[in-house]
């Protein structure tokens, strides 16, 4: 496709908002339509967010109200939401409405949790509340592109930032057969992973120089890999998961484990995953222990494996603003609309962040 395509985001003011305007900025057929803001209607993106400020420097963020005035009828239209869980499910019910008055081919991909379950009521057992729009549940599909080789929905439900890295890390040693299909998964994530808002899991003095564990084995993102991990390798699969608060802002880190069946081999584990991953190029099979700091403000999820012959040890590690959130909503919406899957993403990470 050599037209531009529309984009719009939805709840554009938080971080995975800000990140998704710094890759749509980048990005050589995606264009910003709309920066969707209640809260910041009104104001420049670069009042907002500063490092964008000459990226952005056209763009003033609308309220939810106006954005259909950007898009043309008849048009197509690249929807990212970036909403709030709960939130974000009747915000995207109403936008496709909307799209589907002004004749616009609208694809929608949502970075929130709303769309990560097929069934309404898993959704809303782990999350204790009513869905927003359950209509929707059979109109998206909730996997990671390098465990889905064809879409047969106009829409997506990308999984969150821990359960990124965590399946990646998971699946490929779930699909060799060489290990059980149960994994013991401890991950460690930066404060942006809990928002924008001030909260005392994110304030300064609390979060600097500490490092703690919270929700041990009743987070809500353990069913999640659990699901992704039974669909992309048809083994259901047991999940017990700790995550840790780490003293740094971007990034995360899990280390997965599992029994053997049998003796196995380093190599064996390692040519499992690099079978697995081949075409995928955003997953790299590393040498050593993989680290943050090759990852962050990228794309790309690096991936090392040890073993002592009795027990697999995988470790994962991705930036959880871009591959696990605004970086893995731009590689579906490439993919939903024909793209190349790489396009404004080939960026490499900065290092010595």
């Amino acid at each position: 496709m050599g037209a531009q395509i529309p984009a719009v985001i939805l709840g554009a003011s938080g971080y995975v908002g800000g990140e998704l305007l710094r890759l749509i900025a980048g990005h050589p057929t995606f264009e910003l339509a709309a920066a969707v803001s209640d809260s910041a209607a009104g104001k420049p993106v670069g009042d907002v967010f500063g490092h964008l400020a000459t990226a952005c420097a056209d763009n003033t963020f609308v309220a939810h109200d106006t954005w259909l005035d950007h898009v043309d009828n008849g048009g197509n239209l690249a929807l990212f939401s970036a909403a709030p869980h709960g939130a974000s499910a009747a915000v995207i019910a109403a936008a496709i409405d909307a799209c589907e008055m002004k004749g616009v081919n609208v694809h929608v991909v949502d970075s929130s949790a709303d769309f990560r379950f097929s069934k309404q009521a898993d959704w809303e057992a782990i999350y204790s509340a009513q869905h927003g729009a359950p209509q929707l549940l059979d109109h998206f599909v909730c996997a990671l592109p390098e465990h889905a080789e064809s879409l047969d929905v106009a829409h997506v439900g990308h999984p969150g930032c821990f359960a990124t890295a965590s399946t990646l890390a998971t699946v490929p040693l779930i699909q060799s057969g060489l290990t059980a299909a149960e994994v013991f998964i401890s991950g460690v994530t930066g404060s942006t992973g809990s928002g924008k808002s001030p909260s005392a899991g994110t304030h300064h003095p609390e979060r600097n120089s500490n490092f703690y564990a919270y929700k041990p084995l009743a987070h809500r993102h353990a069913p999640e890999v659990a699901a992704l991990a039974e669909s992309a390798s048809g083994r259901t699969t047991k999940v017990h998961f700790v995550p840790h608060s780490g003293p740094f802002a971007r990034g995360i880190h899990v280390t997965v484990q599992a029994k053997a069946k049998e003796p196995v081999t380093a190599e064996q584990v390692r040519n499992a995953f690099e079978e697995s991953y081949r075409d995928a190029p955003f997953v790299q099979i590393v040498d050593g222990t993989p680290r943050i700091k090759n990852v962050v403000a990228s794309n790309q999820c690096h991936i090392s494996v040890a073993t002592d012959g009795d027990t697999v040890v995988v470790m994962a590690a991705i930036d959880n603003l871009v591959k696990g959130a605004a970086g893995g909503a731009m590689q579906w919406m490439n993919r939903l609309w024909g793209l190349s899957e790489t396009a404004g993403l080939d960026m490499p990470a900065p290092g010595w962040t």
